[in-house]
């Protein structure tokens, strides 16, 4: 099963990469500003967060990617833009990975 058949009531934070997980709360940033969660404003985020270059090479399939998971949902802006939003199924992988997070940092910090 390639990564493309999975459906996102199986996805969880874990089968994400690093990078596909930033994405995630990149977007989730954007969404919460006044700037469109669009590529370039999501690489923007990403960039800073990360403080590295990030090309488009990695950041489209990635965005493609998650809207396959079903984490995403892609619309079309313009002719050449897209904009990124998080659909319910990603904000449940969000809050499930927070939930894991904050468990595990406060039994062991």
């Amino acid at each position: 099963m390639s990564k493309h058949d999975t459906k996102s009531a199986d996805v969880s934070a874990t089968d994400l990469t690093a990078f596909q997980k930033e994405a995630l709360l990149a977007i989730t940033r954007l969404e919460d500003s006044d700037e469109e969660p669009y590529g370039l404003g999501i690489k923007r985020q990403l960039q800073e967060r990360l403080g590295e270059e990030v090309n488009h090479g990695r950041l489209y399939p990635n965005l493609d990617d998650l809207v396959d998971l079903g984490l995403l949902e892609k619309e079309a802006l313009d002719k050449r833009t897209n904009t990124y939003t998080l659909s319910e199924e990603g904000k449940g992988l969000l809050r499930a990975y927070r939930d894991y997070v904050d468990e595990t940092v406060s039994t062991t910090l």
